[in-house]
């Protein structure tokens, strides 16, 4: 175990970094961010990004990612969608405390040869926010046990040791959530199920609020990695046809269902299917081909922006639940809901696993998976029902709804907890 650097102030700037504050960017719509920074690889010139938009009790949550690609602009949005999703599931009576929102990007594509030292050095460059600050996990284009390897190797104890001093018990709380990462649940881990749980769960939540039965509603999805394998086992459990998936090698089709466990079963590490395991039935088709997919439900869960104002014309689904980060373009969004499609806001549909997480962490649940999907279960409903109720009541989209109870939420928490401990 590594002994902790003294506290560095939240504005700090660590070697190879250029940063700013709240104070050096006047003139934005949208609040600030209390730290903005980027950083060069000195042996890659690969960037990478953190961006710290609020802290409670002096600490911030929100996963790092890895593409191709990934820019300071989409990190901001991302750590701001954080502060949000943290604010959604702040239950008074709970252990669980939300804490404010971050992010952390780069700028590699994850299946580059070089990718991992970049990782390591990031993370041994913004080690003193991770120590004290800032805790950090998977996102897209890495997992957790890389995530883990590499923050060994950059000399951290753990990705999310800032959140320790928070504990009360810190060595039963850190037992429980290693336990509940050992849990495997049919050949997956429990830590990418129950991501899928809350957005099948929102889907289902806007299936029975409209009536439309489970049996035999169609669903097409983008990506089968952690989000989008898990969601696609939940809802093809719940009744769900899977008509259409998307991977790095194109669409995968059938009117009449694929065998979602069959294609889990043939994916590798970045959620793309062996082709050998196709049946006779199955068709190949090009990479967009699932956003026209004669479903009712469309499940983006690879990667952002993947709905933009041209693409959004072919979509003749009622519902896209956003199980990716920012995947449908606000331009896109306004036109698919003139038109009757109603957008699940990535805020709400995938906020379960970052609440998992905590929930463990905090003791609001047990490292039990059948603990585990209930508490999500019932808590997604809840925010999904509330959600969808005020969009109704105040002829909003839920996307606004959602904003609007977080900003409800976020002076009550401030006002409890306060910003720095």
């Amino acid at each position: 175990m590594t002994t902790p650097a003294a506290p560095t102030p939240p504005n700090a700037t660590p070697p190879g970094a250029a940063a700013t504050t709240s104070a050096s960017r006047p003139g934005t719509d949208a609040p600030a961010p209390l730290v903005s920074l980027t950083w060069t690889d000195p042996e890659t010139g690969h960037q990478g990004f953190l961006v710290i938009d609020r802290l409670v009790r002096g600490v911030s949550s929100g996963g790092l990612r890895m593409r191709a690609g990934c820019t300071l602009e989409e990190v901001t949005g991302l750590a701001r969608g954080m502060t949000r999703k943290e604010a959604l599931h702040y239950n008074p009576q709970g252990r669980y405390i939300p804490l404010g929102g971050a992010k952390g990007g780069i700028d590699c594509d994850p299946r580059d040869p070089a990718a991992y030292g970049v990782l390591v050095r990031y993370l041994r460059a913004v080690r003193p926010y991770i120590e004290h600050f800032w805790t950090t996990g998977e996102d897209l284009g890495l997992t957790q046990d890389l995530v883990d390897r590499a923050a060994a190797e950059a000399g951290l104890v753990s990705s999310i040791q800032a959140v320790y001093p928070l504990l009360d018990d810190e060595a039963a709380a850190r037992e429980r959530l290693a336990e509940a990462f050992a849990i495997d649940v049919d050949g997956i881990g429990l830590d990418e199920l129950v991501g899928g749980c809350g957005v099948a769960e929102a889907v289902l939540t806007a299936l029975d609020r409209a009536g439309v039965p489970h049996a035999g509603a169609r669903v097409a999805l983008q990506g089968l990695g952690t989000m989008g394998g898990a969601t696609a086992r939940f809802l093809a459990r719940a009744g769900l046809r899977v008509v259409a998936v998307a991977d790095i090698k194109g669409t995968i089709a059938n009117p009449a269902g694929l065998d979602v466990e069959a294609l889990l079963a043939a994916r590798d590490g970045h959620g793309c299917v062996d082709r050998g395991a196709l049946r006779a039935e199955d068709e190949e088709l090009p990479a967009g081909a699932w956003l026209t997919a004669d479903a009712d439900v469309l499940v983006p869960a690879a990667v952002s922006y993947a709905v933009d104002t041209t693409n959004q014309a072919g979509i003749t689904a009622r519902w896209i639940a956003e199980a990716a980060n920012m995947p449908v373009v606000p331009e896109a969004e306004e036109l698919l809901t003139a038109r009757g499609v109603t957008v699940l806001p990535d805020v709400v549909v995938n906020s379960g696993t970052n609440a998992w997480w905590w929930w463990t962490l905090f003791g609001d649940i047990g490292a039990d998976a059948d603990e585990a999907f209930t508490h999500t279960r019932r808590s997604m409903r809840a925010l999904v029902e509330q959600i969808l109720a005020r969009a109704e009541a105040e002829g909003c989209t839920p996307r606004a709804a959602a904003h609007a109870l977080a900003a409800d939420r976020l002076p009550v928490i401030t006002g409890r907890f306060g910003v720095y401990r």
